[in-house]
């Protein structure tokens, strides 16, 4: 190892120190389930949306109720003495139906159960979507954290270089300058530290909010990781997935359909309807009764028959809006396949654009040690000047800084096609942990 790259290893393996305890993408998402609001949220309606299914089933199932009646009465009887007294009437009753012929209730039910499908879609979606939100704040933490030590690691090569520039101009071997322009870099370098630190704390306190616990580390990316598997297949093939799995054009399509089933059930308003009903009833009175009125029981089994002959007009103009909004929801559906084909091919190009540029900051990088290297020789020899290191310091840990970065946008790019193409799952975090230090 070079000497003059001590301090910057020192520092590096300095600011990457403990993270020993630190948690995994796949673990913490466990921990975000369990308390994102929205996620529960989604869960809830998902279960809303079960019941109501069952709620319309119960339209096609026969129907039972059971009534009674209890009265007492006082007769007088001016003309007849005989015929006055207290009389007591008992008379309980069963009553069911079911129905036969009602159109309308077997397009509820199904209905309901397109509900419950969408709901189940949407679970989906919001479960995606907090994969995204918690690797966004991952890696928001993982960049600002690695910023912060690279601001550190050229502080203390700055530090350095303002040092020998001291010596130098105390041996009478460089001028003020050197010193001075070492001193406001130094000062510039101790702001950036003051603002990456404050960014941390920021990305901190996101993440922990997103998972509901305190004081998360999140485990850094390993240093040497083969990005070139992540992006597999063509951008027509991604287009495709999208439009057999994407969640927005899932519901899309749902909502179609039940604006189908709509119009379907405000015809249906216009055809009879056909019940079975049956019923059964006893009465019963207590000292007798007034007249010559005795105990019965009464059975009675029937059908029942209504056919709508006019209704003001209000089904036919129900119809019309039924119609109107089976349109709507199919011009919906046509927006929603360009909008996520088009945002698929945005998400390809993207993770090739990040690809693209890790590769191109990787030369970088190397280009910049190289040409700081020279330049602290020159330095040293005389033929380069302080300002030329610094500016070649503040060149590499600038690269640095955006390579991380970019490393850390592919993931995410990778993360965010899958999402677009509808294929995103929990066990993706569990292949993007595996690329995250042990």
């Amino acid at each position: 190892m070079k000497l003059r790259n001590l301090p910057l290893t020192l520092a590096l393996m300095a600011a990457f120190a403990g993270t020993a305890q630190a948690q995994s993408l796949a673990t913490l998402y466990e921990a975000a389930k369990s308390h994102d609001a929205t996620f529960k949220a989604a869960q809830s309606q998902y279960k809303a949306a079960q019941a109501k299914a069952d709620q319309a089933r119960g339209l096609l199932r026969p129907t039972a109720g059971l009534g009674g009646n209890l009265s007492e009465s006082s007769l007088s009887n001016l003309s007849n003495a005989a015929g006055s007294g207290e009389f007591g009437t008992r008379s309980l009753s069963l009553n069911a139906s079911h129905p036969l012929y009602r159109p309308a209730n077997q397009i509820t039910f199904e209905q309901g159960l397109k509900q419950e499908n969408l709901a189940l879609v949407q679970l989906k979606v919001a479960e995606q979507e907090l994969i995204l939100r918690l690797s966004q704040a991952y890696f928001d933490v993982l960049t600002s954290q690695e910023s912060l030590n690279f601001v550190k690691a050229q502080k203390s090569a700055v530090s350095e270089q303002l040092a020998a520039a001291k010596r130098n101009f105390e041996v009478g071997t460089a001028t003020i300058t050197d010193t001075r322009e070492a001193q406001a870099r130094f000062d510039l370098v101790t702001a950036q530290e003051i603002a990456a630190e404050n960014d941390l704390r920021i990305k901190r306190l996101a993440l922990d909010e997103t998972v509901g616990l305190r004081d998360v580390s999140p485990k850094a990316l390993l240093g040497e990781v083969q990005m070139e598997d992540l992006q597999k297949g063509s951008i027509d093939a991604w287009v495709t997935q999208s439009a057999q799995d994407n969640g927005q054009l899932a519901q899309a399509r749902i909502a179609l359909e039940l604006a189908r089933l709509e119009i379907t059930k405000a015809k249906a308003a216009e055809r009879p309807t056909v019940d079975a009903v049956g019923s059964y009833g006893m009465t019963r009175f207590r000292n007798g009764a007034p007249g010559a009125q005795s105990n019965t029981n009464v059975a009675t089994i029937g059908l029942t028959f209504n056919y709508p002959l006019y209704t003001g007009q209000s089904t036919q103009n129900r119809i019309r809006e039924t119609v109107a909004l089976e349109d709507k929801a199919r011009n919906d559906l046509e927006a929603a396949q360009r909008s996520v084909a088009q945002a698929t091919r945005a998400a390809f190009l993207g993770l090739q654009s990040g690809l693209s540029q890790v590769h191109a900051l990787k030369a970088a990088e190397a280009s910049s040690q190289s040409a700081l290297d020279a330049n602290k020789l020159g330095y040293q020899v005389g033929v380069r000047i302080n300002i030329d290191v610094l500016n070649s310091q503040s060149q590499l840990f600038q690269t640095k800084r955006d390579l991380a970065k970019a490393r850390h946008d592919v993931l995410l790019g990778q993360l965010r096609l899958l999402q677009v193409s509808g294929t995103l799952k929990a066990n993706d975090l569990q292949d993007i942990s595996r690329l995250l230090q042990k």
